[in-house]
C-alpha cells in the first residue's frame, strides 16, 4: 500500500472517494456545503493540475481507497482534503498518507498546515497523536474549525 502520486487523469475517483469519506463529516457538523462536498470535478482537475499541488493516494485491487492534496507554500504546506474511504477507515491508510506527505516534501517545506471541524473526533485525535499542534480557531457559523501545524524536522 504505498501512496502513489496523483495527477488530473485521476480527478474522477479522487471527487468520488472524496464526497464518499466527507459524508460523516457533513452529518457530525450539520452542514451539507463542507467544501469538499460541493466542489465540482473541474475544481478537481484545476487542483491536481496546479503546480504548488501535490496529491498522493493509495490503491487496492486498483480502487482509490485514500487520498491527500498538499498545496506548496514558500516555506509551509497547507494540507486538505485527506480522505478515506468508509469502508476502508481505521486501518492505517490516514496514519500512512501523513507521514508520506511528512518524507516527502521538497527540502524547503518546514511546517504543515491543517484544519479540520470541532466535531471531528477521530481526525482531532488522529493530528494530535502524530505531533500536529492547535494554533487557532475560526468560525464556520454553527462550529469551529480547529487550525493545526506541525513543524518538520
Amino acid at each position: 500500500m504505498t501512496p502513489q502520486p496523483l495527477t488530473t487523469a485521476d480527478a474522477g475517483e479522487v471527487l468520488t472517494l472524496q464526497r464518499a469519506a466527507y459524508v460523516t463529516e457533513a452529518q457530525a457538523h450539520d452542514d451539507f456545503r463542507l467544501p469538499p462536498l460541493v466542489e465540482s470535478l473541474d475544481d478537481v482537475r484545476a487542483a491536481l493540475a496546479r503546480p504548488d499541488c501535490r496529491a498522493w493516494g493509495v490503491r487496492e485491487s486498483g480502487r482509490l481507497v485514500s487520498a491527500v492534496r498538499v498545496e506548496l507554500g514558500e516555506t509551509t504546506a497547507a494540507l486538505g482534503r485527506l480522505v478515506v474511504a468508509p469502508d476502508c477507515q481505521r486501518r492505517g491508510l490516514g496514519t500512512a498518507l501523513l507521514a508520506h506527505v511528512e518524507q516527502h516534501l521538497p527540502p524547503r517545506i518546514t511546517a504543515i498546515e491543517l484544519f479540520t471541524g470541532e466535531h471531528s473526533t477521530s481526525n482531532l485525535r488522529l493530528y494530535r497523536r502524530l505531533g500536529y499542534r492547535e494554533t487557532h480557531r475560526t468560525s464556520a457559523g454553527r462550529y469551529e474549525l480547529i487550525h493545526f501545524r506541525k513543524d518538520l524536522g
